[in-house]
């Protein structure tokens, strides 16, 4: 079950209250499920423990980062030029291309794997706020009168005071207001809502394996 399948399912059980003076207008709200976790104080806080907890890996991918950059920047270089060239090579360019994204994928293994501890530490935390989204959108749903939620993006026009994201965000707070960080040996994203979206989709990664370097045109 997808963040966008919660919350039409809390518009569908909501009850069909007449608009009243603290209703949304006409009884239709937008709000952002994914907003609404990362801004969460649980998420806030876990992040900041995630980053200390793993902060000699991470420092050490964004090193490695760097380098691979350096080091492909100028092979990347080298590719465009002989790319330009009149009559270029197609043989040489395809080996130097290959070269580039043998490169590439190693260094983005490298940093997966560096990265890891971390992103799966966030993945958990984020999936304990997650699972009580539902609740969170059905007690702002009926506090507010709200018949029809909608995400930002499904709404052509919303007036500023019908997103009851951080109204979401409150209540996630009141629910959740702390999470772990450190999973159990067996535990896989998913598992404790299954169907769920993956939880990392949530807020913005705490440790995201580095950007791939620009690959070479034409490839």
């Amino acid at each position: 079950m997808t963040f966008k399948t919660l919350l039409l399912a809390a518009a569908l059980v909501a009850p069909a209250i007449a608009t009243t003076a603290s209703a949304q207008v006409g009884g239709i709200a937008v709000a952002n499920p994914e907003g609404a976790v990362g801004n969460s104080k649980a998420w806030a806080a876990a992040r900041g423990q995630i980053e200390t907890t793993y902060k000699a890996q991470l420092d050490q991918a964004n090193t490695r980062r760097e380098a691979v950059q350096r080091e492909l920047q100028p092979l990347v270089t080298a590719f465009n030029t002989a790319r330009a060239a009149p009559n270029a090579n197609q043989a040489a360019l395809q080996t130097q291309a290959q070269a580039i994204q043998t490169r590439e994928q190693a260094a983005q293994a490298e940093l997966t794997r560096l990265t890891a501890p971390a992103q799966r530490a966030q993945a958990y935390a984020i999936e304990q706020i997650s699972n009580r989204l539902p609740e969170a959108v059905q007690a702002v749903v009926r506090t507010r009168n709200v018949s029809l939620l909608l995400r930002p993006d499904a709404a052509l026009f919303a007036n500023p005071t019908a997103d009851v994201t951080a109204a979401i965000t409150t209540e996630l707070d009141r629910l959740v207001p702390t999470v772990g960080i450190t999973p159990p040996a067996n535990w896989q994203p998913g598992q404790q809502q299954q169907g769920a979206a993956p939880a990392a989709g949530a807020a913005p990664a705490a440790a995201t394996p580095a950007a791939r370097p620009a690959q070479p045109g034409g490839r």
